[in-house]
Protein backbone atom coordinates (compact mmCIF):
# COMPACT_ATOMS: atom_id res chain seq x y z
CA UNK A 1 0.00 0.00 0.00
CA UNK A 2 2.71 2.51 0.48
CA UNK A 3 4.42 1.59 -2.43
CA UNK A 4 1.19 1.85 -4.54
CA UNK A 5 0.97 6.24 -2.80
CA UNK A 6 4.38 6.77 -3.08
CA UNK A 7 4.34 6.16 -7.22
CA UNK A 8 1.06 8.00 -7.24
CA UNK A 9 2.89 10.98 -5.43
CA UNK A 10 6.02 10.81 -7.80
CA UNK A 11 4.01 10.88 -11.00
CA UNK A 12 2.95 14.44 -11.11
CA UNK A 13 6.84 15.65 -10.51
CA UNK A 14 8.12 13.54 -12.79
CA UNK A 15 6.03 14.61 -15.81
CA UNK A 16 6.59 18.12 -15.31
CA UNK A 17 10.13 17.50 -15.61
CA UNK A 18 9.85 15.52 -19.19
CA UNK A 19 7.61 18.43 -20.32
CA UNK A 20 10.20 21.19 -19.44
CA UNK A 21 12.98 19.06 -21.24
CA UNK A 22 10.55 18.25 -24.29
CA UNK A 23 9.95 21.83 -24.69
CA UNK A 24 13.65 23.05 -24.81
CA UNK A 25 14.63 20.63 -27.64
CA UNK A 26 11.59 21.87 -29.93
CA UNK A 27 12.74 25.69 -29.19
CA UNK A 28 16.49 24.67 -30.12
CA UNK A 29 15.28 22.40 -33.61
CA UNK A 30 12.83 25.46 -34.63
CA UNK A 31 15.47 27.36 -34.58
CA UNK A 32 18.24 25.52 -36.42
CA UNK A 33 15.83 24.08 -39.26
CA UNK A 34 15.07 28.19 -39.79
CA UNK A 35 19.18 28.90 -40.10
CA UNK A 36 20.47 25.27 -41.24
CA UNK A 37 20.05 26.35 -44.98
CA UNK A 38 22.41 29.60 -44.43
CA UNK A 39 24.89 28.08 -42.22
CA UNK A 40 25.52 24.61 -42.34
CA UNK A 41 27.76 24.24 -39.71
CA UNK A 42 24.89 25.06 -37.68
CA UNK A 43 23.48 21.47 -37.60
CA UNK A 44 26.23 19.94 -35.86
CA UNK A 45 25.91 22.44 -33.16
CA UNK A 46 22.22 21.54 -33.27
CA UNK A 47 23.20 17.31 -32.86
CA UNK A 48 25.56 18.48 -29.64
CA UNK A 49 23.02 20.80 -28.08
CA UNK A 50 20.65 18.12 -28.51
CA UNK A 51 22.23 15.71 -26.66
CA UNK A 52 23.37 18.09 -23.76
CA UNK A 53 19.82 19.24 -24.00
CA UNK A 54 18.53 15.58 -23.23
CA UNK A 55 21.40 15.30 -20.43
CA UNK A 56 19.74 18.38 -18.69
CA UNK A 57 16.77 17.09 -19.22
CA UNK A 58 17.52 13.92 -17.53
CA UNK A 59 19.00 15.94 -14.56
CA UNK A 60 16.51 18.50 -13.95
CA UNK A 61 13.62 15.18 -14.16
CA UNK A 62 15.79 13.45 -11.93
CA UNK A 63 16.06 16.16 -9.46
CA UNK A 64 12.73 16.84 -9.55
CA UNK A 65 11.68 13.47 -8.82
CA UNK A 66 13.84 13.18 -5.49
CA UNK A 67 12.23 16.50 -4.47
CA UNK A 68 9.04 15.27 -5.02
CA UNK A 69 9.20 12.59 -3.29
CA UNK A 70 10.21 13.94 0.00
CA UNK A 71 7.81 16.08 -0.51
CA UNK A 72 5.41 13.30 -0.52
CA UNK A 73 6.78 12.08 1.96
CA UNK A 74 6.52 14.70 4.20
CA UNK A 75 2.50 15.15 2.91
CA UNK A 76 2.14 11.55 4.29
CA UNK A 77 3.73 11.78 7.39
CA UNK A 78 1.06 15.26 7.94
CA UNK A 79 -1.56 13.27 6.68
CA UNK A 80 -0.77 10.25 8.58
CA UNK A 81 -0.95 12.20 11.79
CA UNK A 82 -3.75 14.18 11.24
CA UNK A 83 -5.65 11.09 10.40
CA UNK A 84 -4.32 9.27 13.79
CA UNK A 85 -5.26 12.08 15.75
CA UNK A 86 -8.81 12.12 14.47
CA UNK A 87 -11.18 11.44 17.23
CA UNK A 88 -13.34 9.83 14.91
CA UNK A 89 -12.42 6.13 13.49
CA UNK A 90 -11.06 5.67 10.52
CA UNK A 91 -10.82 2.34 8.93
CA UNK A 92 -9.38 2.01 4.85
CA UNK A 93 -9.92 -1.63 3.14
CA UNK A 94 -9.11 -3.04 0.03
CA UNK A 95 -11.25 -4.31 -2.84
CA UNK A 96 -11.03 -7.84 -0.67
CA UNK A 97 -12.01 -5.93 2.67
CA UNK A 98 -9.31 -6.17 4.56
CA UNK A 99 -8.16 -3.91 7.02
CA UNK A 100 -5.13 -1.66 5.44
CA UNK A 101 -4.92 1.35 7.64
CA UNK A 102 -6.84 1.61 11.35
CA UNK A 103 -6.13 4.67 13.31
CA UNK A 104 -6.03 5.34 16.85
CA UNK A 105 -9.69 5.95 17.35
CA UNK A 106 -10.28 2.88 16.18
CA UNK A 107 -8.22 0.81 18.27
CA UNK A 108 -9.76 2.80 21.40
CA UNK A 109 -13.51 2.28 19.18
CA UNK A 110 -12.72 -1.77 18.85
CA UNK A 111 -10.57 -2.37 21.49
CA UNK A 112 -8.11 -4.20 19.16
CA UNK A 113 -4.45 -3.16 18.79
CA UNK A 114 -3.82 -1.97 15.18
CA UNK A 115 -0.92 -4.39 14.74
CA UNK A 116 -4.30 -7.10 15.20
CA UNK A 117 -6.68 -5.07 13.09
CA UNK A 118 -4.20 -4.51 10.09
CA UNK A 119 -4.90 -7.44 7.39
CA UNK A 120 -7.61 -8.97 9.11
CA UNK A 121 -11.06 -9.01 6.98
CA UNK A 122 -13.60 -6.11 7.64
CA UNK A 123 -16.16 -8.42 8.89
CA UNK A 124 -14.71 -9.25 12.14
CA UNK A 125 -15.55 -5.84 13.65
CA UNK A 126 -19.19 -6.14 12.35
CA UNK A 127 -22.03 -8.21 13.76
CA UNK A 128 -22.66 -11.45 12.18
CA UNK A 129 -26.21 -10.54 10.97
CA UNK A 130 -24.95 -7.45 9.10
CA UNK A 131 -22.53 -9.05 7.20
CA UNK A 132 -23.85 -10.63 4.20
CA UNK A 133 -25.90 -6.98 3.69
CA UNK A 134 -22.79 -5.10 4.61
CA UNK A 135 -20.76 -7.15 1.74
CA UNK A 136 -23.30 -6.31 -0.73
CA UNK A 137 -23.38 -2.78 -0.13
CA UNK A 138 -19.75 -1.93 -0.74
CA UNK A 139 -20.11 -3.73 -4.02
CA UNK A 140 -23.22 -1.25 -5.06
CA UNK A 141 -21.30 1.16 -3.89
CA UNK A 142 -18.19 0.64 -5.82
CA UNK A 143 -20.56 0.28 -9.33
CA UNK A 144 -21.81 3.56 -8.41
CA UNK A 145 -18.93 5.56 -8.98
CA UNK A 146 -19.51 7.94 -6.29
CA UNK A 147 -16.64 9.31 -4.35
CA UNK A 148 -17.93 9.54 -1.26
CA UNK A 149 -21.68 8.99 0.55
CA UNK A 150 -23.39 8.52 3.91
CA UNK A 151 -24.28 5.17 5.63
CA UNK A 152 -26.82 4.34 7.62
CA UNK A 153 -29.47 7.32 6.53
CA UNK A 154 -32.34 5.46 7.38
CA UNK A 155 -31.59 2.84 9.82
CA UNK A 156 -28.66 2.58 12.51
CA UNK A 157 -25.56 0.72 11.60
CA UNK A 158 -24.21 -1.56 14.22
CA UNK A 159 -20.33 -2.32 15.24
CA UNK A 160 -18.69 -5.40 16.84
CA UNK A 161 -16.11 -4.56 19.27
CA UNK A 162 -12.96 -7.06 19.75
CA UNK A 163 -14.53 -8.35 23.25
CA UNK A 164 -17.86 -8.92 21.35
CA UNK A 165 -19.72 -6.19 22.39
CA UNK A 166 -22.32 -4.03 20.12
CA UNK A 167 -22.77 -0.72 19.54
CA UNK A 168 -24.61 1.84 17.55
CA UNK A 169 -22.96 3.96 14.66
CA UNK A 170 -23.02 6.26 12.15
CA UNK A 171 -20.37 6.15 9.31
CA UNK A 172 -19.47 7.35 5.99
CA UNK A 173 -18.02 5.88 2.80
CA UNK A 174 -15.37 7.08 0.59
CA UNK A 175 -13.58 5.10 -1.95
CA UNK A 176 -10.51 6.06 -4.45
CA UNK A 177 -8.17 4.40 -6.75
CA UNK A 178 -4.07 3.99 -6.79
CA UNK A 179 -1.51 1.86 -8.83
CA UNK A 180 -4.64 -0.13 -10.52
CA UNK A 181 -6.03 -0.69 -7.35
CA UNK A 182 -9.56 0.35 -5.44
CA UNK A 183 -9.63 1.40 -1.65
CA UNK A 184 -12.93 2.19 0.25
CA UNK A 185 -12.54 4.44 3.51
CA UNK A 186 -15.13 4.03 6.45
CA UNK A 187 -15.24 7.24 9.26
CA UNK A 188 -17.65 6.02 11.93
CA UNK A 189 -18.49 7.34 15.70
CA UNK A 190 -19.51 5.62 18.85
CA UNK A 191 -23.31 6.96 19.08
CA UNK A 192 -23.98 5.16 21.88
CA UNK A 193 -24.68 8.24 24.31
CA UNK A 194 -26.33 9.99 21.75
CA UNK A 195 -29.09 7.30 20.89
CA UNK A 196 -29.29 6.98 24.62
CA UNK A 197 -29.65 10.87 24.71
CA UNK A 198 -32.25 11.04 22.16
CA UNK A 199 -34.28 8.16 23.56
CA UNK A 200 -33.98 9.58 26.94
CA UNK A 201 -35.44 12.87 25.31
CA UNK A 202 -37.66 11.08 23.66
CA UNK A 203 -39.17 10.07 27.04
CA UNK A 204 -39.16 13.09 28.26
CA UNK A 205 -41.13 14.88 25.56
CA UNK A 206 -43.30 11.78 25.69
CA UNK A 207 -44.02 12.47 29.13
CA UNK A 208 -43.99 16.54 28.98
CA UNK A 209 -46.45 15.99 25.86
CA UNK A 210 -48.95 13.72 28.53
CA UNK A 211 -47.76 15.87 31.45
CA UNK A 212 -49.11 19.20 29.46
CA UNK A 213 -52.16 17.12 27.98
CA UNK A 214 -53.15 16.22 31.85
CA UNK A 215 -52.17 19.48 32.74
CA UNK A 216 -54.80 21.12 30.21
CA UNK A 217 -57.25 18.75 31.08
CA UNK A 218 -56.94 19.73 34.72
CA UNK A 219 -57.44 23.08 33.60
CA UNK A 220 -59.97 23.12 31.83
CA UNK A 221 -61.70 20.91 34.31
CA UNK A 222 -61.22 23.25 37.51
CA UNK A 223 -63.71 25.05 39.21
CA UNK A 224 -62.33 28.72 39.37
CA UNK A 225 -61.48 30.43 36.81
CA UNK A 226 -57.86 30.57 35.12
CA UNK A 227 -56.36 32.95 32.78
CA UNK A 228 -53.06 33.51 31.34
CA UNK A 229 -51.86 36.50 29.47
CA UNK A 230 -48.77 37.77 27.88
CA UNK A 231 -46.29 40.65 29.27
CA UNK A 232 -48.85 43.34 26.90
CA UNK A 233 -51.88 41.51 28.98
CA UNK A 234 -53.57 40.05 26.28
CA UNK A 235 -55.23 36.92 26.90
CA UNK A 236 -53.65 33.29 25.95
CA UNK A 237 -55.58 30.97 28.07
CA UNK A 238 -59.04 31.17 28.86
CA UNK A 239 -60.68 27.72 30.51
CA UNK A 240 -63.74 26.61 30.89
CA UNK A 241 -65.16 27.51 34.66
CA UNK A 242 -63.41 31.57 32.55
CA UNK A 243 -66.08 30.87 30.09
CA UNK A 244 -69.52 30.70 32.49
CA UNK A 245 -68.40 32.97 34.65
CA UNK A 246 -67.60 36.17 32.41
CA UNK A 247 -69.96 34.48 29.81
CA UNK A 248 -67.69 34.81 27.12
CA UNK A 249 -66.56 31.89 24.26
CA UNK A 250 -63.07 31.22 24.25
CA UNK A 251 -62.48 32.26 20.84
CA UNK A 252 -63.71 35.32 21.71
CA UNK A 253 -61.07 36.01 24.26
CA UNK A 254 -58.08 34.89 23.29
CA UNK A 255 -55.82 37.40 21.68
CA UNK A 256 -57.76 39.89 23.41
CA UNK A 257 -56.85 42.50 26.56
CA UNK A 258 -57.60 41.59 30.10
CA UNK A 259 -58.85 44.53 30.79
CA UNK A 260 -62.32 43.98 28.70
CA UNK A 261 -62.84 41.74 32.01
CA UNK A 262 -62.20 44.78 34.49
CA UNK A 263 -64.26 47.67 35.37
CA UNK A 264 -63.23 50.56 33.39
CA UNK A 265 -62.41 52.37 36.61
CA UNK A 266 -59.70 49.88 38.03
CA UNK A 267 -57.90 49.90 34.66
CA UNK A 268 -55.11 52.06 35.62
CA UNK A 269 -54.83 50.67 38.83
CA UNK A 270 -54.95 47.16 37.48
CA UNK A 271 -51.66 47.79 34.94
CA UNK A 272 -49.70 49.80 37.73
CA UNK A 273 -50.47 46.04 40.05
CA UNK A 274 -49.47 43.74 37.42
CA UNK A 275 -45.93 45.81 36.65
CA UNK A 276 -45.38 46.21 40.09
CA UNK A 277 -45.35 42.14 40.60
CA UNK A 278 -43.35 41.43 37.99
CA UNK A 279 -40.48 43.94 38.92
CA UNK A 280 -40.86 42.33 42.14
CA UNK A 281 -39.63 38.68 41.08
CA UNK A 282 -42.15 36.75 43.68
CA UNK A 283 -43.76 34.15 41.76
CA UNK A 284 -47.49 34.02 42.95
CA UNK A 285 -49.20 35.74 45.93
CA UNK A 286 -52.74 36.48 46.91
CA UNK A 287 -54.27 39.62 45.11
CA UNK A 288 -57.10 42.23 47.36
CA UNK A 289 -55.95 41.19 50.57
CA UNK A 290 -57.41 44.05 52.05
CA UNK A 291 -59.71 45.08 49.44
CA UNK A 292 -62.83 43.52 47.66
CA UNK A 293 -61.63 43.17 43.98
CA UNK A 294 -64.62 43.33 41.02
CA UNK A 295 -64.48 41.61 37.88
CA UNK A 296 -66.79 42.61 34.76
CA UNK A 297 -69.40 39.94 32.72
CA UNK A 298 -69.46 39.92 28.73
CA UNK A 299 -72.92 41.51 29.70
CA UNK A 300 -71.39 44.78 31.50
CA UNK A 301 -72.87 43.21 34.83
CA UNK A 302 -69.92 43.64 38.04
CA UNK A 303 -69.78 41.01 40.15
CA UNK A 304 -66.97 40.66 43.51
CA UNK A 305 -63.94 38.29 43.06
CA UNK A 306 -61.24 37.18 45.10
CA UNK A 307 -58.03 35.93 43.07
CA UNK A 308 -54.23 34.36 43.01
CA UNK A 309 -51.46 35.45 40.65
CA UNK A 310 -48.35 34.00 39.41
CA UNK A 311 -45.82 34.38 37.06
CA UNK A 312 -43.54 32.48 34.80
CA UNK A 313 -41.16 32.95 32.40
CA UNK A 314 -40.99 30.47 29.01
CA UNK A 315 -38.76 31.04 26.19
CA UNK A 316 -37.63 34.20 26.74
CA UNK A 317 -41.55 35.75 27.50
CA UNK A 318 -43.00 36.52 30.61
CA UNK A 319 -47.10 35.54 31.71
CA UNK A 320 -49.09 35.97 34.39
CA UNK A 321 -51.85 33.56 35.44
CA UNK A 322 -54.72 34.50 37.42
CA UNK A 323 -56.71 31.56 39.12
CA UNK A 324 -60.30 33.71 40.72
CA UNK A 325 -64.12 33.19 41.53
CA UNK A 326 -66.69 34.84 41.84
CA UNK A 327 -67.58 35.39 45.54
CA UNK A 328 -70.89 37.45 45.35
CA UNK A 329 -72.78 34.57 47.65
CA UNK A 330 -70.13 35.24 50.53
CA UNK A 331 -69.75 38.95 49.96
CA UNK A 332 -73.85 38.95 50.43
CA UNK A 333 -73.40 36.67 53.65
CA UNK A 334 -70.24 38.51 54.70
CA UNK A 335 -72.10 41.78 54.25
CA UNK A 336 -75.25 39.51 56.73
CA UNK A 337 -72.74 38.99 59.16
CA UNK A 338 -71.49 42.09 59.53
CA UNK A 339 -75.04 43.81 59.46
CA UNK A 340 -76.08 41.27 62.26
CA UNK A 341 -72.79 41.61 64.24
CA UNK A 342 -73.36 45.07 64.02
CA UNK A 343 -77.24 45.25 65.07
CA UNK A 344 -75.88 42.97 68.21
CA UNK A 345 -73.08 45.08 69.24
CA UNK A 346 -75.50 47.98 69.14
CA UNK A 347 -78.62 45.74 71.05
CA UNK A 348 -75.36 44.76 73.32
CA UNK A 349 -74.40 48.36 74.02
CA UNK A 350 -78.72 49.06 74.68
CA UNK A 351 -78.52 46.49 77.11
CA UNK A 352 -75.65 47.77 78.99
CA UNK A 353 -76.54 51.15 78.64
CA UNK A 354 -79.57 49.60 80.42
CA UNK A 355 -78.01 48.33 83.11
CA UNK A 356 -75.79 51.28 83.45
CA UNK A 357 -79.77 53.28 83.82
CA UNK A 358 -80.62 50.71 86.16
CA UNK A 359 -77.69 50.71 88.06
CA UNK A 360 -77.58 54.75 88.15
CA UNK A 361 -81.43 54.70 89.52
CA UNK A 362 -80.35 51.81 92.46
CA UNK A 363 -77.60 53.88 93.43
CA UNK A 364 -79.43 57.22 93.28
CA UNK A 365 -82.27 55.66 95.87
CA UNK A 366 -79.19 53.73 97.82
CA UNK A 367 -77.47 57.01 97.98
CA UNK A 368 -80.49 59.02 98.89
CA UNK A 369 -83.34 57.43 99.98
CA UNK A 370 -81.98 54.85 102.12
CA UNK A 371 -79.00 56.93 102.74
CA UNK A 372 -81.01 59.54 104.05
CA UNK A 373 -83.36 56.78 106.35
CA UNK A 374 -80.77 55.56 107.94
CA UNK A 375 -79.08 58.79 108.54
CA UNK A 376 -82.53 59.82 110.33
CA UNK A 377 -82.10 56.46 112.53
CA UNK A 378 -78.69 57.66 113.46
CA UNK A 379 -80.14 60.66 114.92
CA UNK A 380 -82.83 59.33 116.47
CA UNK A 381 -80.89 56.49 118.16
CA UNK A 382 -78.29 59.43 119.28
CA UNK A 383 -81.39 61.05 120.99
CA UNK A 384 -82.39 58.10 122.29
CA UNK A 385 -79.16 57.58 123.82
CA UNK A 386 -78.74 60.43 125.40
CA UNK A 387 -81.79 59.99 127.23
CA UNK A 388 -81.06 56.73 128.47
CA UNK A 389 -81.02 56.34 132.47
CA UNK A 390 -76.72 55.81 133.26
CA UNK A 391 -77.57 53.43 135.74
CA UNK A 392 -78.55 50.96 133.11
CA UNK A 393 -75.42 49.99 131.74
CA UNK A 394 -77.02 47.03 129.68
CA UNK A 395 -79.33 49.26 128.08
CA UNK A 396 -76.72 51.82 127.35
CA UNK A 397 -74.38 49.09 125.80
CA UNK A 398 -77.20 47.89 123.79
CA UNK A 399 -77.46 51.49 121.90
CA UNK A 400 -73.81 51.31 121.52
CA UNK A 401 -73.88 47.96 119.72
CA UNK A 402 -76.65 49.33 117.59
CA UNK A 403 -74.94 52.54 116.77
CA UNK A 404 -72.26 50.61 115.58
CA UNK A 405 -74.04 48.48 113.22
CA UNK A 406 -75.54 51.70 111.66
CA UNK A 407 -72.26 52.89 110.75
CA UNK A 408 -71.50 49.56 109.23
CA UNK A 409 -74.73 49.79 107.61
CA UNK A 410 -74.33 53.27 106.10
CA UNK A 411 -71.10 52.26 104.64
CA UNK A 412 -72.10 49.02 103.30
CA UNK A 413 -75.10 51.10 101.23
CA UNK A 414 -72.39 53.70 100.19
CA UNK A 415 -69.93 50.89 99.11
CA UNK A 416 -72.84 48.78 97.27
CA UNK A 417 -74.22 52.40 95.87
CA UNK A 418 -70.82 52.64 94.48
CA UNK A 419 -70.09 49.89 92.74
CA UNK A 420 -73.06 49.92 91.11
CA UNK A 421 -72.73 53.40 89.80
CA UNK A 422 -70.23 55.94 91.35
CA UNK A 423 -71.61 58.81 91.53
CA UNK A 424 -68.14 60.79 90.79
CA UNK A 425 -68.24 59.71 87.30
CA UNK A 426 -71.46 61.23 86.83
CA UNK A 427 -70.73 64.16 88.75
CA UNK A 428 -66.82 64.65 88.63
CA UNK A 429 -65.62 62.91 85.28
CA UNK A 430 -64.10 59.72 84.31
CA UNK A 431 -60.17 60.95 85.85
CA UNK A 432 -61.60 61.44 89.15
CA UNK A 433 -63.84 58.52 89.53
CA UNK A 434 -60.75 56.31 88.30
CA UNK A 435 -58.47 57.34 90.51
CA UNK A 436 -61.09 56.52 93.23
CA UNK A 437 -61.68 53.48 92.03
CA UNK A 438 -58.00 52.44 91.94
CA UNK A 439 -57.60 53.73 95.76
CA UNK A 440 -60.73 51.92 96.61
CA UNK A 441 -59.11 48.52 94.81
CA UNK A 442 -55.78 49.18 96.62
CA UNK A 443 -57.15 49.32 100.63
CA UNK A 444 -59.16 46.36 100.18
CA UNK A 445 -56.83 44.26 97.65
CA UNK A 446 -54.22 45.42 99.46
CA UNK A 447 -51.72 45.54 96.18
CA UNK A 448 -49.90 48.69 95.90
CA UNK A 449 -51.30 50.33 93.10
CA UNK A 450 -49.73 53.33 91.21
CA UNK A 451 -51.95 55.45 88.79
CA UNK A 452 -51.14 58.07 86.22
CA UNK A 453 -52.80 60.41 84.26
CA UNK A 454 -51.50 62.13 81.23
CA UNK A 455 -52.33 63.48 77.71
CA UNK A 456 -53.89 66.89 76.60
CA UNK A 457 -57.58 66.59 76.34
CA UNK A 458 -59.70 67.29 79.32
CA UNK A 459 -61.63 63.93 80.44
CA UNK A 460 -64.28 65.70 82.17
CA UNK A 461 -65.59 66.76 79.07
CA UNK A 462 -66.09 62.72 77.83
CA UNK A 463 -69.25 61.78 75.98
CA UNK A 464 -71.07 59.69 78.86
CA UNK A 465 -71.02 55.95 77.41
CA UNK A 466 -67.66 56.31 76.89
CA UNK A 467 -66.46 57.24 79.95
CA UNK A 468 -69.18 54.35 81.86
CA UNK A 469 -67.40 51.89 78.72
CA UNK A 470 -63.79 52.72 80.13
CA UNK A 471 -64.50 53.47 83.51
CA UNK A 472 -66.47 49.27 83.40
CA UNK A 473 -63.45 48.07 81.60
CA UNK A 474 -60.82 49.27 83.85
CA UNK A 475 -63.29 47.88 86.75
CA UNK A 476 -63.00 44.15 85.71
CA UNK A 477 -59.11 44.87 85.17
CA UNK A 478 -58.50 45.73 88.27
CA UNK A 479 -61.44 42.36 89.28
CA UNK A 480 -59.21 40.54 87.37
CA UNK A 481 -55.71 40.98 88.90
CA UNK A 482 -56.88 40.42 92.77
CA UNK A 483 -59.15 37.18 91.80
CA UNK A 484 -56.42 35.39 89.40
CA UNK A 485 -52.72 37.44 89.25
CA UNK A 486 -51.49 36.77 92.47
CA UNK A 487 -49.83 39.94 92.31
CA UNK A 488 -48.27 42.32 94.71
CA UNK A 489 -48.41 45.44 92.37
CA UNK A 490 -50.56 46.87 89.62
CA UNK A 491 -49.77 50.27 87.36
CA UNK A 492 -52.50 51.91 85.60
CA UNK A 493 -52.14 54.67 83.07
CA UNK A 494 -54.75 56.89 81.58
CA UNK A 495 -54.27 59.16 78.77
CA UNK A 496 -56.26 61.37 76.09
CA UNK A 497 -54.23 62.68 73.20
CA UNK A 498 -55.19 63.95 69.80
CA UNK A 499 -58.64 62.18 69.96
CA UNK A 500 -58.01 59.55 71.72
CA UNK A 501 -58.32 57.62 74.85
CA UNK A 502 -55.40 55.29 75.67
CA UNK A 503 -55.83 53.00 78.95
CA UNK A 504 -52.91 50.47 80.48
CA UNK A 505 -53.44 48.09 83.33
CA UNK A 506 -50.15 45.87 83.95
CA UNK A 507 -49.67 43.83 86.69
CA UNK A 508 -46.43 41.79 88.52
CA UNK A 509 -48.46 38.24 89.04
CA UNK A 510 -48.07 35.38 87.63
CA UNK A 511 -49.20 35.98 84.07
CA UNK A 512 -51.37 34.74 81.21
CA UNK A 513 -49.76 32.19 78.85
CA UNK A 514 -50.75 32.58 74.96
CA UNK A 515 -52.69 28.91 75.27
CA UNK A 516 -54.23 30.35 78.28
CA UNK A 517 -55.79 33.13 76.56
CA UNK A 518 -56.39 31.38 73.38
CA UNK A 519 -58.71 29.35 75.93
CA UNK A 520 -60.11 31.67 77.71
CA UNK A 521 -63.91 32.23 78.12
CA UNK A 522 -64.27 34.59 80.43
CA UNK A 523 -67.02 36.93 80.30
CA UNK A 524 -65.63 39.79 81.53
CA UNK A 525 -62.90 39.71 78.93
CA UNK A 526 -65.52 39.48 76.50
CA UNK A 527 -67.52 42.39 77.99
CA UNK A 528 -64.91 44.70 78.10
CA UNK A 529 -63.87 43.79 74.20
CA UNK A 530 -67.13 44.33 73.21
CA UNK A 531 -67.78 47.90 75.19
CA UNK A 532 -64.28 49.04 73.71
CA UNK A 533 -65.12 47.36 69.78
CA UNK A 534 -68.74 49.51 70.01
CA UNK A 535 -67.24 52.96 70.14
CA UNK A 536 -64.71 51.32 67.27
CA UNK A 537 -61.82 51.07 69.57
CA UNK A 538 -59.30 48.01 70.29
CA UNK A 539 -58.40 45.76 73.48
CA UNK A 540 -55.46 43.47 73.78
CA UNK A 541 -54.40 41.23 76.29
CA UNK A 542 -50.50 40.28 76.46
CA UNK A 543 -47.71 39.23 78.66
CA UNK A 544 -45.92 42.08 80.09
CA UNK A 545 -42.31 42.66 80.51
CA UNK A 546 -42.14 42.66 84.25
CA UNK A 547 -43.91 38.75 84.02
CA UNK A 548 -47.58 39.53 84.57
CA UNK A 549 -50.29 40.21 82.29
CA UNK A 550 -50.67 43.80 80.26
CA UNK A 551 -54.24 45.01 79.01
CA UNK A 552 -54.02 47.59 76.67
CA UNK A 553 -56.88 49.66 75.34
CA UNK A 554 -57.39 52.27 72.13
CA UNK A 555 -61.02 54.21 71.99
CA UNK A 556 -61.44 57.35 69.80
CA UNK A 557 -63.82 59.72 71.71
CA UNK A 558 -65.45 62.84 71.19
CA UNK A 559 -66.77 65.22 73.73
CA UNK A 560 -70.47 64.84 75.18
CA UNK A 561 -73.08 65.89 72.72
CA UNK A 562 -71.05 65.44 69.83
CA UNK A 563 -72.85 62.41 68.67
CA UNK A 564 -76.20 63.89 69.24
CA UNK A 565 -75.32 66.69 67.03
CA UNK A 566 -74.22 64.91 64.56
Amino acid sequence: MTSVKKSLLRQPAAVVAGAASLGALVVINVVAAVLGTRAPWLLGTVVIADIIAVGIGALVATREVLVAGERSEASEARLAAIVDSAMDAVITVDERQNVVLFNRAAEQLFRCQREQALGAPLERFIPQRFRDGHRKHIEQFARTGATARRMGDVTTLWALRADGEELPIEASISQAGAAGQRFFTVILRDISLRLRAEKDSARMQSALSGAQARLAAIVDSAMDAVITVDAEQRIVLFNRAAEQLFGLRRDEALGSPLERLLPARFHGAHRTHIEQFGSTGTTSRRMGDAITLWALRADGSEFPIEAAISQASEGGARYYTVILRDITRRKLAEDELKRSQQELRELSARVLEAREEEKTRIARELHDELGQLLTALKMDLAWLRQRLPESDAELSARAEQMGAMLDRTVSSTRRISADLRPLMLDDLGLADAAGWLVNEFSSRSGIRCEFKIGGDGAFAGLESSIATAVYRALQESLTNIARHSGARNAWITLTLEEGTLHFEVEDDGRGIAPEELAKARSLGLRGMRERVAYFGGSLEVTRAPRGGTRLRARVPVRAAGEGEAA
